[in-house]
């Protein structure tokens, strides 16, 4: 018996879905509040939520992150009026199982939570989840969400396409990928195409024939051969030529080549894993980029997400690289002061994992014998965007700076700092949605308004996690 909850403020749709999902065997309840049903769900263990997008007391697309890193981390249905196709498209992009328009309509509305059940108990049964991890550390919703979708790619045999920007660890996905597949024990081929100079692409790919140019003083397999049996990585393959484009979608599609030099074409049984931190869709739409290739490339797509979007991993992550580098030195391993990790998850890392990797043993190595890391070892950009967000100051660095909206109106809101010491966390959350709401999206305003930097300020944001939208 699976168990449901539906939070809508209509109490009488409410009390019709509920009995239709009792009468098919199954646990339901509700609540009429977005705070209430928050509660629910962080107290029980629910496999599926029903949730209204437009409720009295806040919105639910807010609210669908944190539900779903509840504990039982439910499948959630986004129920949303005829019309607002918006709620749908942000819903799926949140993470959302699926949506259903009112008025309902129980067929359709049962078709979507049959299917929701089944998905969950296919998760439940898929143990275990991962072989080997290679090293991959995160327990935050969007780690959890790429790694199982890394299951998925690891059991099949269709075609990956790995996103992210630089240093989200597209590649140790893709080792990941392939040593959970059934094709762990072959060979694991990288092609770096940003380097692949075009002159010598395909004697690197195809490999060459003695004598089919100068200085080929004997034959070489390519690449694609040595991946035959085993997985062949296409690291930034957004830098390909359009020729070369070209070239490798017949590769694809036949798996057959031809060295040159050679009259004869070979076959590679080859698995495909493509990785880029390019948007390969509007590099179709410039002509950069072939479509037909695209849409072969992404049978299947694990989009990482970039560090400030996964804050909550951060001290996880720089506990398990210290240990990692206190043992290949040798040295004890240091522990982090409070205000150190602070200062990490304060910095918004635009070169994600690899920077904070690399920060991390810069500090380890200015901290030398001492035993416990403190902000003091951290590099001086770091360092600076911290302070200020402890004197809670933005750039403007003046706390009585004019406070204005857009259109130059001021705004009626206090510092944050002026509220905290009377209000919890969610004074705190409902004082960040209204300085985004008055500041229309403006995170430079809303620093200026609010008293913050522009890291801590996104800081804060990843820790309720509210996007910030821009609005005209």
């Amino acid at each position: 018996m699976s168990k449901v909850l539906i939070i809508d403020d209509d109490e009488k749709l409410c009390g019709l879905l509920t009995s239709f999902i009792q009468a098919g065997g199954n646990d339901a309840s509700f609540v009429l509040t977005l705070r209430e049903g928050l509660g629910r769900a962080a107290d029980g263990i629910y496999d599926v939520v029903f949730l209204d997008v437009r409720m009295p007391d806040g919105n639910g697309l807010e609210a669908l992150p944190k539900i779903r890193q509840m504990p039982s981390s439910p499948e959630i249905i986004v129920m949303t009026g005829l019309g607002y196709a918006d709620d749908a498209k942000t819903a799926i992009m949140n993470g959302a199982w699926d949506y259903v328009e009112k008025p309902l309509f129980l067929d359709s509305t049962n078709l979507v939570l049959s299917r929701a059940f089944q998905h969950r108990q296919v998760k439940k049964e898929r143990t275990p989840i991962i072989q080997d991890n290679m090293g991959i550390v995160g327990s935050s919703v969007p780690v959890r969400d790429c790694l199982d979708l890394l299951v998925q790619a690891a059991d099949s045999e269709a075609s990956v396409l790995i996103t992210g920007e630089t240093g989200t660890g597209k590649e140790l996905f893709a080792w990941a990928i392939h040593r959970n597949s059934r094709r762990a024990n072959k060979n694991f081929v990288v092609v770096d195409c940003a380097a692949l100079c075009e002159t010598l692409a395909e004697s690197a790919l195809f490999g060459h024939e003695r004598g089919a140019f100068t200085g080929a003083d004997r034959a070489r397999d390519g690449l694609i051969a040595e991946a035959d049996g085993g997985t062949l990585f296409l690291d930034e393959v957004g830098e390909l030529s359009l020729s070369m484009q070209k070239i490798f979608l017949r590769v694809l599609q036949e798996h057959c080549f031809r060295p040159l030099g050679s009259k004869n074409e070979m076959k590679s049984n080859f698995r495909l894993v493509v990785a880029t931190n390019r948007d390969l869709d509007q590099m179709v739409k410039n002509g950069d980029f072939r479509a037909d290739l695209l849409y072969r490339l992404r049978a299947l797509n694990i989009c990482l997400p970039p560090l400030r979007e996964r804050t909550e991993d951060i001290e996880e992550l720089a506990r398990h690289h210290v240990a990692k580098v206190c043992k290949r030195q040798n040295t004890v391993v240091k522990s982090f002061a409070p205000d150190f990790l602070e200062a990490l998850k304060s910095y918004d890392w635009p070169g994600n994992i690899r920077e904070l990797f690399s920060l991390l043993e810069s500090a380890i190595a200015v901290a030398g014998d001492e035993t416990m890391l403190v902000p003091h070892h951290l590099s001086g950009r770091l360092r600076i965007g911290f302070a200020q967000g402890l004197l809670g100051r933005g750039k403007e660095k003046s706390e009585n700076a004019p406070r204005t909206t857009p259109d130059g109106n001021l705004l009626n809101l206090p510092l944050l700092k002026e509220i905290r010491t009377a209000a919890a966390n969610d004074a705190e959350e409902q004082y960040l949605k209204n300085l985004l709401l008055l500041a229309r999206g403006d995170i430079r305003k809303s620093c200026r308004v609010a008293g913050l930097s522009r890291p801590r300020l996104y800081s804060l944001l990843s820790k309720y996690r509210i996007l910030p939208r821009r609005t005209s």
